[in-house]
């Protein structure tokens, strides 16, 4: 699976925007970094999940977990992810996955 673009922006904000980068998110990191065989799509989802919130990255943060869902990771390992760096990350940012986890397995 390919990922159609950027988290944060949909593909055509960024291709307005940003042309170069959503150039670049595309065929680097969706279709290069993701792709390289040392890691599969789990553990990546899994890796940058835990990423996106001890860095507070909010509006990354619903397509990556929706990315790692898609990926096997269940949204108990998510939920147990998020768990975890609330002891690493802080309160806040835990909290603030709490929220946007509950949306993306509520669908």
């Amino acid at each position: 699976m390919t990922a159609t673009f950027s988290p944060a922006l949909p593909a055509h904000a960024m291709s307005r925007v940003a042309p170069k980068l959503a150039e670049l998110s595309e065929q680097v990191l969706f279709n290069d970094v993701w792709e390289r065989p040392q890691l599969g799509r789990r553990d990546r989802s899994l890796i940058t999940v835990a990423a996106l919130v001890s860095l507070c990255r909010l509006e990354q943060l619903p397509f990556h977990l929706q990315r790692a869902l898609d990926n096997g990771v269940t949204p108990q390992e998510l939920s147990e992810l998020v768990t975890h760096l609330a002891f690493y990350a802080g309160w806040p940012a835990a909290a603030s996955a709490c929220t946007l986890l509950a949306q993306a397995t509520s669908a």
